[in-house]
C-alpha cells in the first residue's frame, strides 16, 4: 500500500519542489545584494555595447539600484 501511495504522491510532490525553487529564485533576485550587482554590471556592459538605448538603460538602473537600496535598508533594520 505505501508504494501506490508514494506513486499517487509523486507528482504534487515534484510540484512542490518545483514550487519551492521558483520561491527561492524569486527570494534571491529581490534580496540578494551581489546578484543585483551582477545585474547592474551586465546593464553596464549590453549599454556600452550599445544593446540598450540610454533612455532603457536609465530606466533599468533606477530600478536595480532602487532594489539594492530597499536590500540595504532592511539588512540595517534587522
Amino acid at each position: 500500500m505505501l508504494l501506490i501511495d508514494d506513486l499517487l504522491l509523486l507528482p504534487f510532490k515534484g510540484l512542490a519542489g518545483v514550487f519551492k525553487k521558483i520561491h527561492e529564485m524569486a527570494d534571491r533576485e529581490l534580496s540578494d545584494e551581489d546578484y543585483i550587482r551582477e545585474r547592474l554590471m551586465e546593464l553596464q556592459l549590453r549599454f556600452e555595447l550599445d544593446e540598450l538605448s540610454e533612455e532603457e538603460y536609465i530606466k533599468q538602473e533606477k530600478g536595480l539600484m532602487a532594489r539594492l537600496d530597499t536590500i540595504r535598508k532592511v539588512k540595517e533594520e534587522v
